[in-house]
């Protein structure tokens, strides 16, 4: 009897034991979530956040709580898959050869052959070239003045073709090249310093038949693309790239109407609105512009598809959906539909602390805007501002923000990045934060 009570009163000591061992380790693991999560963010924050000089759509970014910085922990590893995107930005800044006393092939050359092999040492496969900065071209065109880029002047021939030769220098490497154009910017208040004779702008002001073809504003010079003529224009002159050179895609950037002035085409959609109304009522002047975009990005898809059909075509727009709608830019549309873009690469040059739109809300919103099964999601990350003070400094709270974005861009499957700049990934300022990602990116 003595034996068994014994056997009984053990078994009792031994659960009582188990049972407060259970409990201490339930609150050490509550602590640790406690510790380790993203603050959530309420709806109302997920508003605008990215100002662009350009169009003056700018929002203030408030100050965020203050919090104490923390060690980096290492990124959640997630396979990438085979066939993922891994671009950088390579913008015509980074190829300018005017103020260089030898403005030769060799030295372009040169100067090219090292961002292929910098971009490749950091794991990329793919260099987005900006092309057609100003309504000029790095190229021999039929449509466009020589870029003051590589010849110092626009209008001036440097006597070789720079994208012949950076095509040739990427493949040679195994690399892919997208030719970057800006669709609508003539010239901005600083560059470039002269337009050739030939450049449109200068011809059209000649013909009062095109008075209205091409917009001075207060932020410089635009195409108008509420003309047709205009859209055919640049539809063309993407055509060109495509029928003559062994580009690896084609990519629009996020600049479309300057401003939000009614004045800059006040005479067209006053034309517009006249015969509307004789059979209906005009829509909204954002409407209406939403729908120039939209003929123009439909009539590039169509005439590079015409020469090339399986060449991609792209478009890099604000990260901010409602920023983008004010300038013309229909995103829902072209995520969408068919016939607009094969693939789509939203700016998210935020980070995960960003009080407005945090980088995770961001990614996610995009990736449910894509609903066409056809259309590839890429998202832009901001190497540029990695290390800086940046965003109240909260890109120096971490080395690794790049390398969780492409985490959390893998697990909601998109499909690759896109590094804005080149010259970012080779600078002391970013870099610890590009040895990060480069380990997630191999």
């Amino acid at each position: 009897m003595v034996i068994k009570l014994f056997d009984r009163h053990s078994i009792f000591v031994c659960i009582c034991l188990l049972a407060a061992a259970v409990a201490v380790s339930m609150a050490l693991n509550m602590e640790n979530k406690k510790g380790g999560g993203i603050p959530a963010v309420s709806a109302q924050q997920a508003s605008a956040f990215q100002p662009n000089a350009a169009t003056g759509l700018q929002q203030s970014i408030p100050e965020p709580d203050t919090a104490p910085v923390v060690a980096s922990a290492p990124a959640e590893q997630v396979k990438a898959p085979v066939d993922e995107m891994r671009a950088v930005w390579v913008p015509y800044m980074s190829l300018d050869m005017s103020k260089s006393n030898d403005k030769s092939e060799a030295a372009f050359q040169k100067k090219f052959d090292a961002i292929v092999s910098g971009a490749k040492n950091c794991g990329m496969n793919t260099l987005i070239v900006q092309v057609r900065p100003f309504g000029d071209a790095l190229y021999k065109s039929a449509y466009f003045p020589w870029s003051h880029v590589v010849g110092g002047t626009q209008g001036v021939d440097p006597g070789y073709d720079p994208l012949a030769l950076m095509v040739a220098s990427a493949h040679k490497a195994g690399m892919k090249l997208q030719a970057w154009i800006n669709p609508l910017r003539i010239q901005t208040s600083a560059s470039p310093s002269i337009l050739a004779q030939g450049n449109n702008y200068n011809l059209w002001k000649k013909d009062s038949a095109k008075a209205g073809w091409t917009v001075d504003c207060a932020n410089g010079k635009y195409y108008n693309p509420a003309y047709a003529q205009v859209r055919k224009l640049i539809a063309d002159g993407a055509q060109e790239i495509a029928k003559n050179y062994d580009v690896d895609g084609i990519q629009f950037d996020d600049y479309f109407y300057p401003t939000q002035d009614a004045s800059f085409d006040k005479s067209a959609y006053d034309s517009y609105c006249a015969a509307a109304s004789q059979s209906g009522t005009p829509v909204s002047l954002l409407e209406w512009r939403q729908g120039n975009i939209n003929a123009l990005v439909s009539l590039v898809y169509s005439e590079i598809k015409e020469v090339k059909p399986n060449l991609p075509f792209g478009i890099a727009p604000q990260g901010n959906i409602e920023n983008d709608k004010k300038m013309g830019a229909d995103v829902a549309s072209w995520c969408s539909v068919r016939g607009y873009v094969d693939y789509i690469c939203p700016q998210l040059y935020v980070n995960f602390e960003n009080p407005v739109l945090p980088f995770g809300t961001a990614a996610q919103n995009w990736r449910k805007l894509v609903v066409n099964k056809d259309v590839k999601l890429y998202l832009g990350l901001a190497v540029y501002k990695s290390g800086s003070d940046a965003d109240s400094g909260t890109w120096k709270k971490s080395n690794n923000i790049l390398a969780r974005q492409v985490e959390t861009g893998r697990k909601a499957s998109c499909d690759g990045f896109m590094f804005y700049s080149w010259d970012y990934l080779n600078a002391d300022q970013t870099k610890e934060e590009v040895q990060n990602v480069m380990k997630v990116l191999r």
